[in-house]
């Protein structure tokens, strides 16, 4: 070795390979069988320092305890590793071993041997997944410090390189977490629960809110907290600005003024701007303020949470409108019949709750919903004097009034939506009958589509208690007689049950929304 070699105190170095790192060292194996070669390498390495950090050498003296070592410490920057052991093939072994068996493609492994010829370089390179291969003769103080500043540059590299593939995977995956979410308040929900992951918090409080630009036709401004955790549970479902912590609200502000995310000692604001205007904003303190990947990682998870608020938003208003379409529809068609509206929101109210007694899910019974309003829609082409007749109807008539069964159906089943094909189902089978004498087809049990069964018992335990042009409300007691009375002739008989075991419930409905 040359004259400049620096000598250092062995102890300087751990030889545990079990013993914790500190952070800022690069963890060097040495693997060689001969301890002079231990000695010298940490002579010559005692004072390096590459990026800030200095070396924690760990020793290695066979095949066997490189591979032990190796399988236990997986944050091994670079390994020397000697190619002749306890064996002439032992360095070369352990080389496959890191590779195939570990799958460890981060640790730079550099071939050492005494011996050139017993394991000629060109083969070996060809053969074996290293990164370099030295001669010991070769690595003088300056020609080893020249390749320690070189593979851990390489280490270090691709360490980075790693960090944000596994940072985007992150992204990624929670991404995918927000874009499943179906509602607003599970989307935010979603939203906390993912950056606590993307940052590694635990216990720090996370809020969330969303702002509205003015809107420039209507001129609106609205400003709600979607969900918060923490210290912040307080403020769910917040829709006052000014009643936000005051360093949260200045952040905001700050944000929404440079429309951009802010970093402050111990809290971060995110600031999310969609195309059509809408703002999300995002509070979440820390106790270290994220390194600079986390805040790229943040900033590319904030544009997909943007863009998802977004469309949910959209969404939601479609959904709506929708809604408020079928109701509109349903209580024109009423309205003309000189009927009250407010049954078609009975009937659907009814229509949900029986539908989830009787053990359907949540999304079908809420289908079934907003479906169910628009029962009678084929009652617009029966003419006015057959369908507000005071008195009882002659045959003809009552053979025009039934056709307004199959008109709403064919008029609905023109659509592909999912709603109002199961309204033209709802449409063709609320006059269908258990006992199969029902029309517009006589269809029998279990024939009759869940859907039509449910709207036929909801839509006639209202009307009964409804005041209609040919009738007067029926009593509560005299209802739930003939419900019973019609158990397996007109109706469905376990929805009859149904109906008895949640009459409290049905009357409550009735009541919220009255005539």
């Amino acid at each position: 070795m040359a004259e400049d070699m620096l000598f250092a105190d062995d102890d300087v170095f751990s030889d545990d390979a079990s013993a914790h790192p500190h952070p800022n060292v690069w963890r060097i194996l040495i693997a060689d069988d001969e301890p002079d070669v231990h000695r010298i390498t940490r002579m010559v390495l005692s004072g390096f320092q590459f990026d800030g950090r200095r070396l924690e050498l760990i020793s290695a003296y066979s095949g066997e305890e490189t591979r032990q070592i190796m399988a236990e410490n997986h944050d091994i920057a670079m390994i020397l590793l000697d190619v002749v052991m306890e064996d002439d093939h032992a360095g070369l072994e352990v080389a496959r071993y890191i590779r195939e068996e570990l799958n460890n493609r981060y640790t730079r492994i550099v071939l050492r041997t005494g011996q050139p010829g017993q394991a000629p370089e060109h083969e070996v390179i060809r053969t074996y997944d290293i990164n370099d291969y030295k001669d010991k003769t070769e690595l003088t103080t300056t020609k080893l410090n020249t390749l320690m500043y070189a593979t851990l540059r390489s280490y270090r590299d691709i360490c980075t390189l790693n960090e944000h593939r596994r940072g985007l995977e992150r992204v990624i995956t929670a991404s995918a977490e927000v874009f499943s979410a179906g509602a607003i308040n599970q989307f935010a929900s979603a939203v906390l629960a993912q950056v606590t992951n993307l940052l590694g918090l635990e216990d720090s409080a996370l809020y969330c809110s969303s702002t509205t630009k003015a809107d420039t036709l209507l001129g609106s401004h609205r400003f709600r907290v979607l969900a918060a955790t923490g210290d912040m549970q307080q403020l769910s479902d917040e829709d006052n600005f000014d009643n936000i912590p005051a360093r949260v609200r200045e952040g905001f502000e700050q944000a929404m003024s440079e429309r951009k995310s802010q970093y402050f000692a111990n809290h971060y604001i995110g600031y999310f701007a969609s195309e059509r205007g809408s703002e999300s904003l995002l509070f979440v303190t820390y106790q270290k303020e994220p390194s600079e990947l986390d805040k790229q990682l943040l900033e590319i998870y904030a544009t997909n949470v943007a863009i998802t608020y977004e469309n949910l938003l959209m969404r939601e208003e479609i959904i709506e409108t929708q809604r408020e379409l079928v109701y509109m529809l349903g209580e024109a068609v009423e309205h003309r019949s000189r009927e009250t509206g407010a049954h078609v929101k009975r009937v659907a109210q009814i229509s949900r709750l029986l539908a989830i007694r009787a053990g359907l899910s949540e999304q079908e019974a809420e289908l079934i919903k907003l479906a169910a309003p628009l029962h009678d829609v084929g009652k617009i082409a029966i003419p006015d004097k057959i369908l507000n007749k005071p008195g009882k109807h002659d045959p003809e008539e009552w053979n025009i009034m039934q056709e307004h069964a199959q008109i709403g159906s064919d008029i609905l089943s023109k659509s592909d939506r999912r709603i109002l094909q199961l309204a033209a189902i709802i449409a063709a089978q609320h006059h269908e009958r258990w006992d199969g004498s029902g029309y517009p087809r006589g269809l029998q049990g279990e024939q009759i589509h869940i859907a039509g069964r449910i709207a036929a018992i909801a839509d006639v335990f209202d009307a009964l208690g409804s005041q209609r042009c040919y009738k007067d409300p029926w009593p509560d007691d005299q209802i739930i007689y003939l419900i019973q009375s019609e158990s397996g002739k007109q109706f469905d008989p376990r929805l009859v049950e149904l109906v008895m075991e949640n009459l409290e419930d049905i009357l409550a409905i009735r009541a919220e929304f009255p005539d």
